[in-house]
């Protein structure tokens, strides 16, 4: 069954929002340096000032597309879960790995 654009930005909000929770106490916890930019369809995550990792929507496709270092991946809603179909990566794990390796923060989700 399709999303409808309600569900998608729905779904998407709540998991852009977990991921800015969970940055604030990391930030308030650590003194960690993250600057977190989220505005319209992205969240954009700028680590010492040097390394960024980019989410945004992508209403047309229902994905959730991420930039890191390392490259882009494109996620997809499957049977509940936002999936890289490329290569199976879970978007959660999948995000909280990409900012261990940029910054050296453990996110706690």
């Amino acid at each position: 069954m399709a999303l409808t654009d309600f569900e998608f930005h729905q779904l998407v909000d709540e998991i852009f929002q977990t991921i800015d929770n969970a940055l604030e106490v990391l930030i308030d916890e650590q003194d960690a340096d993250i600057d977190v930019d989220g505005s319209g369809n992205v969240l954009q995550l700028e680590f010492n000032g040097s390394s960024t990792i980019v989410m945004n929507k992508q209403e047309p496709l229902h994905e959730i597309w991420l930039a890191t270092q390392f490259g882009g991946y494109h996620f997809a809603y499957v049977d509940g879960k936002w999936m890289d179909e490329r290569n199976g990566n879970e978007f959660m794990p999948f995000v909280i790995e990409s900012i261990f390796k940029q910054s050296g923060y453990k996110l706690d989700i």
